[in-house]
């Protein structure tokens, strides 16, 4: 089991805010500083170079962004030691169903799981929210082969074959 991390800045509804919802349930630490965010969690973040991969197997934890854009450029997060790009995959949760890359916090987590060969973890997270396993049938097939590519090239690959 990988720990989950989030920052979070409160620009959200709370009441609607996926990652609080895994807070009350006890599967994630959510930090409202970036400072505080352990420097060996991996970072998932969109603009990170290398996409996320079994590669990086092992990481100690995995962090989302749950905060608005303005932080990626003016909070840190550019220097973060290991960030990761998730790969081509369709939003299941019910603001952003069906579309393309706009995942939200918790789908990017168990996105992260799945592809780090924690499917059980996964789809213990997605199973708080009502559409949550429908993510994972949405994405069965990119998912499974994201998971059995070798590193970050080859999932880029793999993700080509979908865009």
């Amino acid at each position: 089991m990988i720990p989950l991390l989030a920052y979070r800045d409160n620009t959200c509804d709370p009441k609607k805010c996926s990652v609080k919802r895994l807070e009350r349930a006890g599967m994630i630490k959510i930090y409202t500083k970036l400072k505080e965010v352990p420097k060996s969690s991996l970072i998932l973040d969109p603009t990170a170079a290398q996409a996320l991969s079994p590669a990086d197997r092992g990481v100690p934890s995995i962090t989302a962004l749950d905060c608005s854009w303005e932080v990626l450029d003016t909070g840190g997060v550019q220097k973060w030691p290991v960030r990761r790009a998730l790969p081509f995959l369709v939003a299941a949760n019910p603001g952003h169903f069906g579309r393309a890359f706009m995942l939200n916090s918790v789908e990017a987590l168990a996105a992260a799981l799945y592809i780090l060969g924690e499917q059980e973890q996964a789809r213990e997270i997605l199973a708080k929210f009502g559409w949550g396993l429908r993510f994972i049938e949405v994405n069965q097939e990119p998912l499974d082969e994201y998971a059995e590519a070798k590193d970050s090239a080859e999932v880029v690959e793999i993700q080509a074959l979908y865009l």
